[in-house]
Protein backbone atom coordinates (compact mmCIF):
# COMPACT_ATOMS: atom_id res chain seq x y z
CA UNK A 1 0.00 0.00 0.00
CA UNK A 2 1.19 3.51 -0.79
CA UNK A 3 1.21 6.28 1.77
CA UNK A 4 1.67 9.16 -0.70
CA UNK A 5 0.47 9.68 -4.27
CA UNK A 6 2.06 12.58 -6.17
CA UNK A 7 0.12 13.82 -9.19
CA UNK A 8 1.18 15.80 -12.21
CA UNK A 9 -1.40 18.52 -12.91
CA UNK A 10 -1.86 19.27 -16.63
CA UNK A 11 -3.05 16.22 -18.52
CA UNK A 12 -3.35 14.16 -15.33
CA UNK A 13 -5.70 15.87 -12.89
CA UNK A 14 -6.95 18.64 -15.16
CA UNK A 15 -7.61 19.00 -18.88
CA UNK A 16 -5.97 22.39 -19.33
CA UNK A 17 -5.03 22.22 -23.00
CA UNK A 18 -7.66 24.65 -24.27
CA UNK A 19 -6.65 27.44 -21.91
CA UNK A 20 -2.93 26.82 -22.47
CA UNK A 21 -3.49 26.99 -26.23
CA UNK A 22 -5.58 30.15 -25.99
CA UNK A 23 -2.99 31.90 -23.82
CA UNK A 24 -0.14 30.92 -26.11
CA UNK A 25 -2.05 31.98 -29.22
CA UNK A 26 -2.88 35.28 -27.54
CA UNK A 27 0.83 35.87 -26.90
CA UNK A 28 1.77 34.85 -30.45
CA UNK A 29 -0.84 37.18 -31.93
CA UNK A 30 0.26 40.04 -29.67
CA UNK A 31 3.81 39.60 -30.96
CA UNK A 32 2.78 39.37 -34.61
CA UNK A 33 3.32 35.62 -35.07
CA UNK A 34 1.00 33.03 -36.57
CA UNK A 35 -1.11 31.06 -34.11
CA UNK A 36 -1.45 27.26 -33.91
CA UNK A 37 -4.54 25.02 -33.97
CA UNK A 38 -5.55 23.35 -30.71
CA UNK A 39 -4.43 19.92 -31.94
CA UNK A 40 -0.79 21.01 -32.04
CA UNK A 41 -0.59 21.91 -28.36
CA UNK A 42 -0.54 18.49 -26.65
CA UNK A 43 2.95 17.98 -28.09
CA UNK A 44 4.15 21.46 -27.09
CA UNK A 45 3.31 21.29 -23.38
CA UNK A 46 4.88 19.33 -20.55
CA UNK A 47 8.16 21.08 -19.78
CA UNK A 48 6.94 24.36 -18.33
CA UNK A 49 5.68 27.62 -19.81
CA UNK A 50 9.03 28.86 -21.10
CA UNK A 51 9.56 25.69 -23.10
CA UNK A 52 5.96 25.86 -24.38
CA UNK A 53 6.55 29.39 -25.63
CA UNK A 54 9.88 28.43 -27.19
CA UNK A 55 8.29 25.52 -29.05
CA UNK A 56 5.37 27.67 -30.24
CA UNK A 57 7.66 30.28 -31.78
CA UNK A 58 9.29 29.91 -35.21
CA UNK A 59 12.77 28.53 -34.69
CA UNK A 60 14.44 31.64 -36.08
CA UNK A 61 12.59 33.88 -33.59
CA UNK A 62 13.46 32.08 -30.35
CA UNK A 63 15.61 34.86 -28.92
CA UNK A 64 15.75 35.49 -25.19
CA UNK A 65 14.08 38.89 -25.60
CA UNK A 66 11.21 37.48 -27.69
CA UNK A 67 10.62 34.61 -25.27
CA UNK A 68 10.56 37.03 -22.33
CA UNK A 69 8.03 39.28 -24.08
CA UNK A 70 5.90 36.27 -25.02
CA UNK A 71 6.06 35.08 -21.42
CA UNK A 72 4.64 38.41 -20.19
CA UNK A 73 1.76 38.31 -22.66
CA UNK A 74 1.08 34.67 -21.79
CA UNK A 75 1.01 35.09 -18.00
CA UNK A 76 -1.12 38.24 -18.13
CA UNK A 77 -3.73 36.44 -20.23
CA UNK A 78 -3.50 33.06 -18.54
CA UNK A 79 -3.86 34.59 -15.08
CA UNK A 80 -7.31 35.85 -16.09
CA UNK A 81 -8.40 32.94 -18.27
CA UNK A 82 -6.79 29.77 -16.86
CA UNK A 83 -10.17 28.39 -15.75
CA UNK A 84 -12.21 29.26 -18.86
CA UNK A 85 -12.29 25.76 -20.35
CA UNK A 86 -10.18 23.77 -17.88
CA UNK A 87 -11.90 20.95 -15.99
CA UNK A 88 -11.01 17.80 -14.00
CA UNK A 89 -10.85 14.56 -15.91
CA UNK A 90 -13.70 12.10 -15.23
CA UNK A 91 -13.27 10.24 -11.97
CA UNK A 92 -10.50 12.44 -10.58
CA UNK A 93 -12.54 14.06 -7.82
CA UNK A 94 -13.82 10.67 -6.67
CA UNK A 95 -10.29 9.23 -6.77
CA UNK A 96 -8.90 12.01 -4.59
CA UNK A 97 -11.75 11.55 -2.11
CA UNK A 98 -11.16 7.78 -1.96
CA UNK A 99 -7.41 8.12 -1.52
CA UNK A 100 -7.70 10.57 1.35
CA UNK A 101 -10.51 8.54 2.96
CA UNK A 102 -8.08 5.61 3.02
CA UNK A 103 -5.47 7.76 4.75
CA UNK A 104 -3.28 8.04 1.65
CA UNK A 105 -1.73 11.51 1.32
CA UNK A 106 -1.87 13.37 -1.99
CA UNK A 107 0.35 16.05 -3.52
CA UNK A 108 0.79 17.94 -6.79
CA UNK A 109 4.09 18.31 -8.67
CA UNK A 110 3.76 20.48 -11.78
CA UNK A 111 6.01 22.23 -14.27
CA UNK A 112 3.41 25.01 -14.48
CA UNK A 113 4.49 28.15 -12.65
CA UNK A 114 3.55 28.23 -8.97
CA UNK A 115 0.93 30.99 -9.08
CA UNK A 116 -1.15 29.25 -11.73
CA UNK A 117 -0.66 25.82 -10.15
CA UNK A 118 -1.93 27.07 -6.81
CA UNK A 119 -4.89 28.87 -8.39
CA UNK A 120 -6.03 25.87 -10.41
CA UNK A 121 -5.74 23.43 -7.52
CA UNK A 122 -7.60 25.80 -5.18
CA UNK A 123 -10.32 26.39 -7.77
CA UNK A 124 -11.02 22.81 -8.76
CA UNK A 125 -10.05 20.85 -5.64
CA UNK A 126 -10.74 23.20 -2.70
CA UNK A 127 -11.69 20.46 -0.25
CA UNK A 128 -8.76 18.10 -0.87
CA UNK A 129 -6.25 18.06 2.05
CA UNK A 130 -3.11 18.30 -0.09
CA UNK A 131 0.16 17.80 1.77
CA UNK A 132 1.94 19.82 -0.94
CA UNK A 133 1.05 21.76 -4.10
CA UNK A 134 4.31 22.41 -5.89
CA UNK A 135 4.65 24.29 -9.17
CA UNK A 136 7.69 25.68 -10.89
CA UNK A 137 9.50 28.52 -9.16
CA UNK A 138 12.45 30.58 -10.33
CA UNK A 139 15.69 28.81 -9.58
CA UNK A 140 14.11 25.36 -9.43
CA UNK A 141 14.84 22.95 -12.29
CA UNK A 142 11.83 21.63 -14.16
CA UNK A 143 10.84 17.99 -14.41
CA UNK A 144 12.22 15.48 -15.31
CA UNK A 145 14.71 16.74 -12.74
CA UNK A 146 13.43 15.07 -9.54
CA UNK A 147 14.02 18.06 -7.25
CA UNK A 148 10.28 18.79 -7.02
CA UNK A 149 9.63 15.26 -5.73
CA UNK A 150 12.44 15.57 -3.20
CA UNK A 151 10.98 18.88 -2.01
CA UNK A 152 7.61 17.23 -1.43
CA UNK A 153 9.25 14.38 0.45
CA UNK A 154 11.26 16.78 2.60
CA UNK A 155 8.02 18.39 3.76
CA UNK A 156 6.10 15.13 4.04
CA UNK A 157 8.68 12.39 4.76
CA UNK A 158 7.61 9.09 3.22
CA UNK A 159 9.65 6.00 2.32
CA UNK A 160 10.14 5.97 -1.43
CA UNK A 161 8.76 2.44 -1.66
CA UNK A 162 5.47 3.86 -0.37
CA UNK A 163 5.25 6.67 -2.96
CA UNK A 164 3.40 6.52 -6.29
CA UNK A 165 3.96 9.19 -8.94
CA UNK A 166 1.13 9.65 -11.47
CA UNK A 167 1.48 11.54 -14.77
CA UNK A 168 0.60 11.52 -18.44
CA UNK A 169 3.95 11.95 -20.19
CA UNK A 170 7.44 10.63 -20.64
CA UNK A 171 8.66 13.61 -18.63
CA UNK A 172 6.63 12.35 -15.68
CA UNK A 173 7.85 8.78 -16.00
CA UNK A 174 11.45 10.01 -16.16
CA UNK A 175 10.84 12.19 -13.09
CA UNK A 176 9.61 9.19 -11.11
CA UNK A 177 12.53 7.07 -12.28
CA UNK A 178 15.08 9.71 -11.30
CA UNK A 179 13.40 10.12 -7.92
CA UNK A 180 13.44 6.31 -7.44
CA UNK A 181 9.68 6.07 -6.91
CA UNK A 182 7.06 3.91 -8.63
CA UNK A 183 5.43 5.47 -11.70
CA UNK A 184 1.93 5.28 -13.12
CA UNK A 185 1.16 6.65 -16.57
CA UNK A 186 -2.39 7.69 -17.50
CA UNK A 187 -3.71 7.41 -21.04
CA UNK A 188 -6.35 10.17 -20.87
CA UNK A 189 -3.85 13.03 -20.93
CA UNK A 190 -1.83 14.83 -23.58
CA UNK A 191 0.59 12.07 -24.61
CA UNK A 192 0.28 8.57 -25.99
CA UNK A 193 0.48 5.14 -24.41
CA UNK A 194 3.49 4.51 -26.66
CA UNK A 195 5.35 7.42 -25.09
CA UNK A 196 4.61 6.07 -21.61
CA UNK A 197 5.89 2.65 -22.68
CA UNK A 198 9.06 4.13 -24.17
CA UNK A 199 9.76 5.83 -20.86
CA UNK A 200 9.27 2.61 -18.90
CA UNK A 201 6.17 3.43 -16.85
CA UNK A 202 5.75 0.88 -14.05
CA UNK A 203 1.98 0.96 -14.63
CA UNK A 204 -0.18 2.33 -17.45
CA UNK A 205 -3.86 2.89 -16.69
CA UNK A 206 -6.90 4.09 -18.59
CA UNK A 207 -9.26 4.81 -15.69
CA UNK A 208 -8.95 6.36 -12.25
CA UNK A 209 -10.16 3.29 -10.38
CA UNK A 210 -6.96 1.51 -11.42
CA UNK A 211 -4.90 4.14 -9.60
CA UNK A 212 -6.87 3.46 -6.45
CA UNK A 213 -6.19 -0.26 -6.76
CA UNK A 214 -2.46 0.32 -7.24
CA UNK A 215 -2.24 2.75 -4.34
CA UNK A 216 -4.19 0.50 -2.01
CA UNK A 217 -2.21 -2.57 -3.00
CA UNK A 218 -5.25 -4.36 -4.39
CA UNK A 219 -4.35 -7.00 -6.96
CA UNK A 220 -6.13 -7.33 -10.25
CA UNK A 221 -6.00 -6.31 -13.88
CA UNK A 222 -5.83 -2.58 -14.55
Amino acid sequence: MKRLVIFDLDGTLLDTIGDLANATNHALQAMGFKTHPLGVYPMLVGNGITKLIERALPEEDRSEATIEAMHRHFTEYYGEHCTDTTHPYPGIEQLLAELTAEGISVAVASNKYQEATSKLVATFFPDVPWVAVEGHREGMPTKPDPSIVFEILSGHPTPKAEVLYVGDSGVDMDTAFRACVESCGVTWGFRSREELERHHADHIVSDTSAIMRIASGTTGIY
